[in-house]
């Protein structure tokens, strides 16, 4: 029905019925952003033959959704976002030491542009995970491990 509805509001534009369903999941997951969070996985990268490690815990509701192969690729895909981008600090802004430096989107994780689609933030990421799953998706916590460092 909600495919049928958003071809009615875009005039049969199929375009344009899809940006309507994302910004309609959008806007359903803020909804869900109170919800607990107390499933999920922890998940590791290792990047540039050892020198870079990551691990990375990501909270969804249902142990259901923690199984299926989109959550496990989103948390994968953000525990890449961290290796790839050294400046991460902070998963929200809330969470920024106080005497931390420099632009939000390149030291908070939520503000920063996803480094396989630029197109959309790791916010925007999540949000539509959200959307998909049905469930709320939080990002708990990281560490990021480079050689030397």
């Amino acid at each position: 029905m909600d495919c049928k509805r958003a071809l009615d509001e875009s005039g049969g534009d199929f375009e344009k019925a899809k940006h309507y369903l994302r910004e309609k999941g959008i806007a359903g997951a803020e909804k869900k952003a109170g919800r607990e969070t107390s499933q999920g996985m922890v998940d590791s990268y290792i990047h540039a033959g050892g020198r870079i490690g990551v691990l990375v815990e990501v909270n969804c509701e249902t142990d259901f959704v923690a199984a299926t192969a989109e959550f496990k690729k989103l948390v994968h895909d953000i525990a890449l976002q961290i290796a790839g981008i050294a400046t991460t600090l902070a998963i929200t802004e809330d969470d920024l030491p106080a005497d931390a430096v420099g632009d939000p989107e390149e030291t908070v994780l939520m503000k920063q542009r996803f480094i396989k689609d630029g197109s959309q933030t790791i916010e925007q990421l999540v949000k539509e995970a959200i959307a998909k799953t049905g469930e709320n998706i939080r990002i708990r916590r990281f560490t990021r491990y480079e050689l030397g460092q």
